[in-house]
């Protein structure tokens, strides 16, 4: 009998459970025990459990939601179909759920971004249903407890739980999601310098996991960060102490509880993340990849030779995100365009990206310029804009977020999505050069976060409503939008702040900063105790990148995983063949733990990877378990 103990019970480790499962028969017939510890509830885990408030949403819609690979897939594995969360959600019983969800399950559409609360009842749900349809001679143990060591005792891996439990297994994967960490240096002296003058400061942490109430009714807050976890403090903060939203025209109106704080938030951007479309294809999946893919890459990766990304392959992966903005635009709209696809399909590729036959061709093809594409507005939605005033700047910035708004919940500019799903397809192909080896190291410490950043904000916004919710307390004056360049120094009087959008204005004065982000990863300052006893030891190492001459440019705090199966490295380079690791804090990406229907999806395809190695690593363990 054979043992695979997965550290990490959310969506991570339930999809590899599912992948174990669908290659057990083939690459383990027989006796197979696998152990999911988590200390909060398999299947939705830490991010996802039930126990959060019940205003925090998806940013996904219920259509846009799987756990289960489909025909698109191109694995190893075999394809073991499984509900969206939609076809779940059409299948289920309201009656079986607390009132509150079985409300919000029957008025759920395609379209609707559900709560966390209603996702962590569809994660629950695929480890049921995925436990219930297990091959024979496969078990799975849940263990509500938290791992904090692991050792290796003669082949035999002994995982360590706080309750004082040991797990003997012959295989140990490390799908623990985002980790916590302590602060790093600067937000240590931040730290210091804040309690030096009476201030209080919040670091990055998840903000369901913040302590909210050090912060008072009325009073000013500074806030670092305008992503998903803003979003998630904005909520808690002002619907999370009893204000609410009433329909105003075609807009929103805040009505005040009377316990809200007043926001002054800011970023290097400067603006919210582009709100997630919220309208289907009507042109059909773009054809992909067309412009970046195998045909583009692959002589790179057989030449092997470093290269930079944006330098090198940025010409392929624009004209790639353009090439499914346009087919969306000339198929799905064809009253907005001045050519016939074929025509235009045939013209774009035959020019090059930024080239003058390029923009002649958009030019002559594409009348309205809100239907051209422009990356860098998407990148920088704030350039150009400068105001001598907090006051005077806030028109201008909502201004903008409106319009952007608008274009992501308006059905003529479905082109959105098309550049949606073509951003997908180069996130994955960057992840194939990324795990060939091939991005030189001061590519990867620099055009991998450049590229990481605007793929967030492009790809990773909030639901429209969130927005529209943040324009109504922003037109309310509960939130003020520095502009982009923030900037924030300490003083005797308070934390200060300022922004290129607001060159010579007076700087915004408060007691309390808020750094609204997940912690930078860093397996060196992980509180995961498991991890910390990895890299204490040299059994897990992070990625520090080196430049050629000798200089180290970055130490990413991400350990190293052979990317292909995402076996674990020792300090000394060598691969441990027991141990893996899979998620955001290891040193390949990918989009997420769940993901879109239909899409190849780079996530299913990496799980099952991780899930086969794991299976054939199990072979020299029976093969020496047989000769004994």
């Amino acid at each position: 009998m054979s043992s695979i103990a997965i550290v990490g019970a959310g969506p991570r480790g339930v999809g590899l459970l599912e992948r174990l499962a669908a290659s057990a028969p083939e690459l383990h017939p027989g006796d197979l025990d696998v152990h999911l510890v988590d200390p909060y509830p398999a299947g939705a885990g830490r991010i996802w459990r039930h126990d959060q408030s019940p205003l925090l949403a998806m940013n996904s819609m219920a259509a846009d939601v799987t756990m289960f690979t489909d025909d698109t897939v191109v694995c190893e594995g075999p394809i073991v179909a499984g509900p969206s969360f939609w076809e779940w959600a059409g299948r289920t019983d309201p009656d079986t759920l607390e009132p509150a969800l079985a409300a919000e399950l029957r008025a759920v559409t395609a379209s609707t971004f559900p709560s966390r609360r209603l996702q962590s009842e569809y994660l629950g749900w695929v480890l049921r249903d995925v436990a219930s349809r297990l091959p024979d001679g496969m078990r799975v143990h849940v263990h509500r407890a938290t791992a904090v060591d692991v050792d290796d005792d003669g082949g035999t891996q002994v995982v360590r739980l706080d309750d004082g439990r040991a797990l003997r297994v012959d295989a140990v994967v490390l799908a623990s999601g985002h980790l916590d960490a302590t602060p790093t240096a600067d937000e240590l002296a931040l730290a210091a310098r804040a309690a030096e003058h009476g201030l209080r400061y919040l670091p990055p942490e998840q903000t369901t996991d913040t302590d909210l109430s050090v912060i008072e009714p009325g009073e000013t807050v500074l806030v670092r960060g305008l992503g998903l976890a803003f979003v998630d403090l904005v909520v808690l903060l002002f619907e999370g102490r009893g204000g609410r939203f009433e329909p105003d025209g075609d807009e929103l109106r805040y009505v005040p509880s009377g316990a809200e704080p007043h926001l002054v938030a800011g970023s290097p951007r400067g603006s919210l993340y582009h709100a997630k479309p919220a309208y289907q294809l009507r042109g059909g999946r773009p054809p992909l990849p067309r412009f970046f893919g195998p045909e583009q890459t692959d002589d790179v990766v057989a030449a092997g030779e470093p290269i930079e990304l944006l330098d090198t392959m940025w010409p392929h992966m624009a004209k790639e995100l353009a090439w499914g903005w346009y087919h969306e635009l000339f198929l799905g709209h064809p009253d907005r365009v001045r050519l016939p696809w074929e025509e235009f399909a045939d013209r774009y590729t035959a020019a090059g990206w930024d080239s003058p036959e390029m923009f002649a061709l958009l030019a002559a093809a594409v009348p309205d310029p809100v239907d051209r594409l422009d990356l860098t507005a998407m990148n920088e939605p704030l350039t150009g804009l400068t105001a001598t005033s907090l006051a005077a700047l806030q028109p201008q910035v909502r201004a903008r977020i409106e319009e952007d708004l608008r274009q992501h919940t308006d059905p003529a500019h479905t082109s959105h999505l098309g550049m949606f799903v073509a951003m997908l397809s180069v996130y994955g192909e960057v992840g194939r050069l990324h795990a060939a080896g091939v991005l030189s190291a001061r590519s990867r410490a620099f055009d991998l976060s450049r590229w990481q950043g605007f793929f967030n904000s492009a790809a990773s916004g909030p639901p429209g409503f969130r927005v529209r919710q943040l324009l109504a307390l922003s037109h309310a004056g509960y939130v003020d939008f520095l502009g982009a360049g923030m900037l924030v120094d300490v003083a005797e009087d308070g934390f200060r702040a300022g922004s290129a959008s607001l060159p010579g204005a007076e700087p915004v004065r408060s007691t309390i900063l808020v750094d609204a982000r997940l912690p930078d990863p860093s397996a060196a300052r992980t509180t995961d105790p498991l991890l910390a006893g990895l890299v204490r030891d040299g059994e897990a190492v992070e990625e520090v990148l080196v430049d050629a001459d000798g200089t180290v440019l970055r130490n990413t705090g991400l350990i190293q995983v052979r990317p292909s199966d995402g076996a674990l490295l020792r300090a000394s380079g060598e691969v441990h063949p027991q141990r893996f690791a899979v998620g955001p804090h290891t040193t390949v990406k990918v989009a997420g733990a769940f993901t879109r229907p239909g899409m190849n999806a780079q996530s299913l395809r990496y799980n099952d990877a991780v899930a086969r190695a794991v299976l054939r690593s199990l072979a020299p363990v029976r093969a020496r378990s047989a000769a004994a």
